[in-house]
């Protein structure tokens, strides 16, 4: 089989990469061309243990090359971003324009999936537009939905060992994509419609940023009655029946921070504790900024002079090079605009440079700041020792005791 990946992003390379590994022929395709190059030259342009050495082994044994266009195959996987657009309304039109870069390669017999986050529907709509373009392939070829479920920074063993929800259109659609996972996937392989495999995913991530909700809001309560909330919570955690998760600075990724919206937009009336958890996740961010901006004008009234502000974290979450939808990306840039003239570092130990933050070593931010805002739980943060002559304001455990 010859297998198609439309997308080489966090997702689309690296179960492009698993698959050539299994012995599938693989065509990448994306349509940024330095993407592509990279690739093919067998540079990651994304960070993943252990995933360039993978890719290189794939291109010298002739199993995978990356392409701007689409080549014609059996299978044909939509693993594309699904943005915004407007109010929180996903956007899927570059399922839509992946989907119309293969009509025409599409051939009976041939296999249809989409792993892109979608709404619920969106299977359907587009098997609506490739029988409405391509009718003579009604009920000639095999469409599915099967979202990923991988942790950044773990992704080669979580593709090949975590279970995947698999839904087709028909029976026979499912079958035909259990077929072609069980390639190089040893989980367990669960059959369902498309439909329930679309509100799986957003519901997995929903729950989770449902969760997370319930732990950043104790630590703004935490905060206003003098509590630690990592002692609180570990203690709490004491109780056989609850896990409370870890607060932090909000919620990022294109996960957990997306997801819910893809349920409140087409199901506002319903999801109320869902909105709930979104908006509490999403002032998190806003409560943190201002946090830092009160802790400023403290020190600036009791030292007379401005601090020098160590920002320690861009990505959204530990040791990964991912900005999307960061929280302490957005906290940085709201502190920088309410704070002029105060002298700010910015560290992101796995991003070699920026296009809008000027970057600092980490041991060198640390060193000079006066005031040190933990954003992000970096292993390279943990070594840092917790200096008392610092102000440090700790959002995301570093110093959780």
């Amino acid at each position: 089989m010859k297998a198609c990946f439309m997308g080489l992003g966090y997702i689309g390379l690296p179960t492009a990469i698993i698959a050539a590994k299994h012995g599938v022929d693989v065509i990448g395709v994306d349509i940024n061309a330095k993407v592509v190059e990279k690739t093919n030259q067998g540079i990651l342009h994304i960070i993943e243990p252990g995933m360039e050495e993978m890719l290189q082994e794939v291109i010298a044994a002739g199993k995978f090359k990356a392409y701007t266009t689409p080549q014609e195959c059996d299978a044909y996987f939509m693993v594309v971003p699904t943005p915004f657009k407007g109010d929180h309304e996903p956007d899927v039109s570059y399922v839509e324009a992946a989907t119309r870069a293969v009509l025409p390669l599409l051939k009976e017999g041939d296999l249809y999936v989409i792993e892109s986050t979608s709404p619920v529907g969106t299977t359907e709509m587009m098997a609506n537009i490739i029988f409405t373009e391509r009718p003579e392939l009604k009920d000639k070829i095999y469409i599915a939905y099967c979202p990923e479920r991988v942790l950044p920074g773990n992704v080669i063993y979580e593709l090949v060992h975590n279970d995947r929800v698999i839904g087709g259109m028909n029976p026979e659609s499912t079958d035909k994509a259990i077929e072609f996972y069980s390639q190089f996937v040893q989980g367990q392989l669960h059959k369902t419609n498309s439909r329930t495999a679309e509100m799986c995913k957003l519901t997995e991530n929903s729950s989770r940023d449902v969760q997370i909700a319930f732990a950043n809001e104790l630590s703004l309560i935490c905060d206003k009655a003098g509590i630690n909330v990592w002692e609180l919570i570990n203690l709490a955690n004491k109780h056989p029946r609850v896990n409370i998760l870890q607060p932090g600075c909000g919620v990022g990724g294109r996960c957990i921070a997306v997801d819910p919206y893809f349920i409140t937009a087409d199901y506002p009336a319903e999801s109320k504790i869902i909105a709930t958890a979104r908006n509490i996740n999403n002032y998190k961010s806003f409560w943190c900024a201002e946090k830092v901006k009160s802790t400023m004008l403290e020190y600036e009234l009791k030292h007379s002079r401005k601090p020098v502000v160590a920002m320690m974290g861009l990505a959204f979450k530990p040791n990964i090079d991912d900005l999307r939808e960061s929280p302490s990306k957005t906290i940085v840039g709201k502190v920088m605009q309410m704070c002029n003239n105060a002298e700010i570092l910015i560290v992101e130990p796995n991003v070699e440079e920026h296009n809008t933050f000027k970057l600092t070593p980490y041991q060198e931010a640390y060193d000079k700041a006066d005031i040190v805002v933990m954003l992000t739980a970096h292993d390279q943060f943990k070594t840092l020792p917790y200096d008392e002559n610092k102000v440090i304001l700790d959002f995301c455990g570093i110093y959780k005791k």
